[in-house]
């Protein structure tokens, strides 16, 4: 038995990410990470979250294109 959430991401998911890495209550869909503060460090609990969450693997130039939870969500949904 897999423990990686097989359903489709969905913004509230992707925010609750952010929120959680970046230890904010300020973000929404369309929040850039790095306009709140993210970096390059911090993006890789981003996107570990994402894997583990989601079963998708992201790589950071895609975090860079798509820094938003909404971007993010598209990306996933493109790879699965």
């Amino acid at each position: 038995m897999s423990s990686v959430d097989t359903t489709p991401a969905d913004t509230e998911g992707v925010t609750a990410i952010f929120r959680r890495v970046l230890e904010s209550d300020d973000v929404t869909a369309d929040s850039d990470f790095f306009l709140l503060g993210g970096d390059s460090l911090i993006a890789t609990r981003v996107l570990s979250a994402v894997a583990r969450t989601y079963g998708v693997e992201l790589s950071f130039e895609d975090f860079v294109l798509a820094p938003t939870p909404a971007g993010l969500v598209e990306l996933i949904a493109a790879v699965r």
